[in-house]
């Protein structure tokens, strides 16, 4: 049997979800003003940053659900299976509840007043909003409310996290044997070779058939492609095989995830060689991530314990800033280089002051993914009478 991590954290893959959530609330401020759709839009698109944004378009939510998987699996590792779907729920139903009702409809509302003129005031619109009343169309397409927007990773991860917890009890004692098979891809090529295969075959027979819409019921390629990553972060967590294949492949990992970025960014590819060069770079650029943050993160710290905290607020959160900010600052005519930095700089600060908040509240903790500490108030009443009887 292969040797295990014996750790219940790894820093290399807490520091990775770190950067990846950094860099997804870059990429949505980039959506501000890349020609593609958003919810608004800078009234000057910038062409050159399609490229910039493609590069982490293949592999950057693929990797989220690839260490969450890893994550859960420390979790379920210390739990009953039954206490495992009890934890996931309470840490990602409320801030999922709670985003839908509070934090994502003022995406909505201001993707109606700037695509549609919308003139209605905020208590009108919400009660619509709730109701399902509102049929606006944007873009073409039904705008369906109430809705859940960035946080569908949210709601993905809860169904797949409650799925696993109801499949451990059945399988529990034919993980080990599926590590086993998986170390077996770590002697050769094998770590990059497969999985390449495996979402290639994804790319050319599913995706065309299911593109990808975040609604649950009808996103079976973005299902089998997340899912199944989800399980690999999963069954991989703990195995320093793989852990050590990963490093050994880092370097033909980056390579390889080069070159199908150049191949599926070629002007006009044919769509075969276009769909497999985006599933080359999709697992390359993971495979390359896993093996050079495995040899070189290998510490953690408190700002990785601060940070790791501090991405859930920041993920609910960042979105809905980026639109309304991004709505409000495009009226005020200012050099785009200075509303970009102001976008950035404001995100980042309301993500990083959202979380001083919360974390000191304890009635909002759960609210932003974070668990509530029932004894702090009652330690700080022993600290407050201890001062004032003079202990």
């Amino acid at each position: 049997m292969s040797p295990a991590i014996k750790s219940e954290r790894r820093p290399d893959l807490d520091w990775i979800r770190v950067s990846a959530f950094f860099l997804l609330i870059l990429y949505h401020v980039g959506m501000f003003y890349v020609p593609w759709g958003f919810h608004v839009k800078s009234p000057d698109p910038v062409a050159w940053l399609e490229p910039v944004m493609r590069l982490s378009s293949p592999w950057r939510l693929t990797l989220l659900f690839l260490v969450s998987g890893a994550a859960t699996r420390f979790m379920a590792d210390k739990l009953s299976a039954g206490a495992l779907a009890r934890a996931r729920t309470a840490r990602l139903l409320p801030p999922l509840v709670f985003a839908i009702l509070v934090i994502v409809p003022p995406q909505t509302y201001y993707e109606i007043v700037e695509k549609l003129g919308y003139s209605g005031g905020v208590i009108d619109f919400y009660r619509k909003y709730l109701t399902a009343s509102g049929h606006w169309r944007t873009d073409g397409a039904p705008l369906i409310t109430p809705t859940y927007n960035h946080m569908w990773f949210v709601a993905y991860l809860l169904v797949y996290s409650l799925l696993l917890a109801g499949l451990l009890p059945l399988f529990r004692g034919g993980v080990a044997a599926v590590e086993r098979s998986l170390d077996r891809l770590a002697g050769g090529w094998g770590l990059l070779l497969v999985p390449i295969l495996v979402l290639a075959g994804l790319q050319l027979w599913l995706a065309p058939r299911f593109p990808i819409t975040h609604a649950l019921f009808d996103d079976w390629y973005n299902h089998a492609l997340s899912l199944g990553v989800f399980l690999f972060g999963f069954l991989s967590a703990k195995s320093e095989t793989l852990k050590a294949g990963f490093i050994r492949l880092r370097w033909a990992a980056l390579a390889l995830a080069v070159a199908g970025y150049l191949v599926f960014m070629w002007t006009d590819p044919p769509p075969v060689i276009g769909r497999i060069a985006y599933a080359v770079d999709q697992w390359a650029a993971i495979a390359a991530i896993l093996g050079f943050a495995g040899l070189h993160v290998t510490r953690g710290g408190p700002v990785l314990t601060y940070l790791t905290l501090g991405v859930f607020p920041f993920y609910i959160v960042h979105q809905t800033f980026i639109v309304v900010a991004g709505h409000h600052l495009a009226k005020l005519g200012l050099p785009q280089g200075l509303e970009a930095l102001m976008l950035v700089a404001g995100t980042f600060a309301t993500c990083f002051a959202t979380y001083e908040i919360v974390r000191r509240v304890n009635w909002l903790r759960p609210l932003f993914g974070l668990k509530a500490e029932p004894r702090r108030a009652a330690l700080r009443a022993e600290i407050a009478h201890g001062r004032a009887s003079g202990q």
